[in-house]
């Protein structure tokens, strides 16, 4: 069984699970406005690893803040960026699948399944005509040939792992994502529209996408890349998705995901366009910008809890490599330019807070820091109760970052 996900939904990760309620508030806030978005708790198996929580805890954190809301709209709890080997932790408490295919783009699928690939969407080759688009697709059968050849194996992945998940749900519903996003080269709306197109032969109901677009997607800071580049890829890739729906059957509400989406100010006026401009949907997913949130009110707070942010950049800096090697494809840090912690310890807590806090027009704003931090979340779960404490004890401060840098940095901007 499928729900259906709503026009907007926006993903909330949230590493320590003690914002729930905030980040609902920046919803609400939206909805009061005329904008109906859904929320998404998004947790993936190496947050889990790293902060020592599960999927219930995740769900619990939902449901929570959803109750003691009062909240009517739509909510999920998304098990992000799984595949068959983690899958199992997450299928109970989990609504909402991010199928994480990409490890297996460049890998060839048998050779059968290739010739039976190329046959099928033989018709497509040529010239094709998609409304919205400024040029035809053109696409050879040694190209599509290639588009198989790349992508199909990973297809079949996101078949098998959507079907043993539906072995385990029996009759429960939940929504699928197929996620591409995490490898070296961008997909072209060519690429987009075969990978379509195989999806739908092998029957994956998925409701949302999340291409590898053009540019960098770095954590916490904003789009690195050709602006008006990336625009009209978004704005393609709707239209092929709208054009796919229609040739392919696939589900009428499908649409973009954009991962590693918060922060990207420069990019949100080109999404909000192309999602007016063709009446689409769309699914940004953000994680660390919550973590963030919560050093910055922590910074503001000062005494012990301006102590304790200092304490964790301190050791960041210190274990550089080791929290930074398994984000190295999404943060651009200069080492060389990060303050040493000596200096950072005399900042009072605003001038840190200044630095954290992704105001490109501040002059204290710092990108490098806040990369370094945005990966270093690792450092506070090491302090279990200590981190969490303070946390609770500026709950209010805290909540009121986490809940304005949702609603006026990001919600707005897209979609109000």
């Amino acid at each position: 069984m499928v729900m259906k996900l709503e026009k907007y939904s926006f993903g909330t990760g949230d590493r320590f699970g003690l914002q729930g309620s905030a980040q609902l508030a920046a919803i609400q806030k939206a909805s009061e406005e005329g904008i109906d978005i859904a929320i998404v708790w998004n947790k993936s198996f190496r947050e889990h690893t790293i902060v020592g929580t599960t999927q219930r805890d995740v769900r619990s954190e939902a449901e929570t803040a959803i109750q003691s809301a009062g909240w009517r709209g739509g909510y999920y709890v998304d098990a992000d960026h799984i595949g068959l080997d983690n899958v199992d932790q997450f299928i109970d408490h989990s609504d909402f699948f991010t199928l994480d295919v990409a490890d297996f783009i460049g890998q060839k699928a048998p050779e059968e399944d290739l010739r039976l690939f190329v046959h099928s969407l033989s018709s497509y080759t040529g010239s094709m005509t998609i409304a919205g688009l400024q040029e035809p697709l053109t696409v050879s059968t040694d190209q599509l040939r290639s588009i198989g050849e790349k992508y199909l194996l990973a297809i079949q992945k996101a078949a098998t792992i959507y079907r043993y998940i539906t072995s385990k749900k029996a009759e429960k519903a939940f929504i699928t994502e197929v996620s591409m996003d995490e490898t070296e080269e961008a997909q072209t709306p060519q690429d987009l529209f075969f990978i379509l197109a195989a999806i739908a032969e092998y029957k994956i109901p998925l409701q949302t996408i999340a291409p590898k677009f053009t540019g960098r997607f770095n954590k916490g800071v904003d789009y690195q890349g050709d602006v008006e580049q990336f625009n009209r890829q978004f704005n393609d890739d709707v239209c092929v998705i709208r054009h796919a729906v229609e040739h392919f059957g696939l589900p009428e509400n499908l649409k973009l995901s954009v991962h590693s989406g918060s922060d990207k100010f420069s990019i949100y006026p080109g999404i909000r366009n192309a999602l007016q401009t063709h009446d689409a949907g769309v699914h940004v997913k953000t994680a660390g910008t919550t973590w963030l949130e919560e050093l910055i009110g922590l910074s503001e707070s000062g005494d012990d809890a301006l102590g304790l942010v200092k304490q964790i950049y301190r050791a960041a800096y210190g274990r550089y490599s080791e929290l930074c090697a398994p984000y190295a494809s999404v943060i651009d840090i200069d080492q060389a330019l990060l303050p040493d912690p000596g200096i950072v310890d005399s900042w009072d807590g605003m001038h840190l807070a200044r630095a954290l806090r992704h105001d490109q027009q501040c002059a204290d704003y710092d990108p490098y820091i806040r990369q370094l931090l945005h990966v270093s979340y690792k450092v506070a779960a090491e302090l279990t109760t200590y981190y969490t404490e303070a946390i609770t004890d500026n709950k209010v401060v805290i909540a009121t970052h986490v809940s304005e840098n949702l609603y006026k940095r990001h919600l707005k901007p897209l979609f109000l």
